[in-house]
C-alpha cells in the first residue's frame, strides 16, 4: 500500500545536482531529471527509471535527514577526503556568512512587538518555538525583532543589502585557506550575535571531528566583529555629536564586551576570564610536562 520506497543514495545524487548546477526548485529539479539523460545516469536511473516526486524531498527533509543527521554525515565524509588528499591545510581558516533570502512574504509581516497572531501555527512556528532558547536563533540577542513573518517566524527581517529589505537566514562557512574548502558550515538567524556563535560552534566542532585547529583566522571574523560594533554602537546610539563622544563609548563597549560580556560558548563568562583561564591551563600543563 502507499508510494514504493525509495533508494535514499537517489535523493542525495538529485540534490547533489541540484546544489551544483544552481536548481533552487525541488520542483523543476525533478523535470531536470526526468528529461536531461546525464543527470539520469549520475543519479542511475537509466532512460525508464522512475523520478521520485518532488514532495518527496520535503518529506524526507524534515523526517528522515533531519532525524538521522545523514546530510551532515555526508558533508563531513567529503570533507575527510579532502584532507585525505591534500586539499586541506588547517593552518588557517576564513569564517565568513551569507543572507538567505526566504519565500516568507513580507507585506504579512507583523510587529515584533505584538508577537505571533493567536491563530499562528504549522511547521514553522513549531520550530520556532523550539529554538527559542538556543544561541543560534531565540537566544542570540535580547533585542525584539522589528517584525515577524508568521509563516517562517525564526527567519529575521534583514536591511543588511542595498535593496528592498526581506526576511533571511544566515548560513555560516568555515574555509580552510589552503584550496578554498568549506570544512564546516551552519545555519542561524540573520544577526551579528548568533552568527559570531556559531563561528565559535564551527572551529571547535572542526576539531572535535577531524582534528584541526588553525594558526590563523582571515579577516572575515574582524569583519564580524566590526558589525557588531557597529550594529550595538554605531547604529543604536547614533546620531553622534563629535569624534570624542564616538571614541569614549567605542572604549566602553570594547572594555565591556572583553571584560563582563557573558557569552554562552565559554561557559557564560567574559572572553578575558576565559583567556586567562586558557594560558593559566597552558601553564599547568607545561609544568606537568
Amino acid at each position: 500500500m502507499g508510494r514504493p520506497s525509495i533508494d535514499p543514495e537517489l535523493l542525495i545524487r538529485m540534490l547533489l545536482i541540484g546544489y551544483c548546477m544552481g536548481i533552487r526548485s525541488e520542483r523543476r529539479l525533478c523535470e531536470e531529471v526526468h528529461l536531461n539523460l546525464a543527470y539520469r545516469w549520475f543519479c542511475q536511473l537509466g532512460l525508464d527509471g522512475t523520478v521520485p516526486d518532488h514532495s518527496t524531498f520535503s518529506k524526507n527533509r524534515h523526517g528522515r535527514f533531519r532525524e538521522s543527521n545523514l546530510l551532515r554525515e555526508v558533508f563531513e565524509l567529503t570533507v575527510r577526503r579532502c584532507i585525505e588528499t591534500g586539499l586541506v591545510g588547517g593552518e588557517g581558516f576564513a569564517v565568513d556568512a551569507s543572507l538567505i533570502q526566504t519565500d516568507a512574504n513580507r507585506r504579512l509581516a507583523v510587529p515584533g512587538d505584538e508577537g505571533l497572531p493567536p491563530d499562528a501555527a504549522g511547521r514553522a512556528v513549531k520550530e520556532y518555538l523550539a529554538v527559542l532558547d538556543d544561541a543560534a536563533f531565540g537566544a542570540s540577542t535580547p533585542v525584539v525583532p522589528k517584525r515577524l513573518s508568521p509563516t517562517d517566524t525564526a527567519a529575521r527581517y534583514s536591511a543588511a543589502t542595498p535593496n528592498q529589505a526581506f526576511f533571511s537566514y544566515s548560513t555560516n562557512y568555515l574555509i580552510d585557506l589552503r584550496h578554498a574548502v568549506i570544512v564546516d558550515v551552519e545555519a542561524t538567524t540573520s544577526v551579528r550575535q548568533a552568527e559570531v556563535t556559531a563561528q565559535r560552534r564551527m572551529i571547535e566542532r572542526v576539531q572535535q571531528t577531524f582534528g584541526l585547529w588553525p594558526e590563523r583566522l582571515a579577516n572575515a571574523l574582524a569583519e564580524t566583529i566590526n558589525g557588531l560594533y557597529k550594529a550595538e554602537v554605531i547604529h543604536h546610539l547614533g546620531p553622534w555629536k563629535s569624534m570624542v563622544q564616538v571614541e569614549w563609548e567605542t572604549l566602553r563597549w570594547v572594555d565591556w564586551y572583553n571584560n563582563r560580556r557573558l557569552l554562552a560558548p565559554i561557559g557564560y563568562r567574559p572572553p578575558a576570564e576565559a583567556e586567562r583561564a586558557f594560558y593559566t591551563d597552558q601553564s599547568r600543563l607545561d609544568i606537568a610536562a
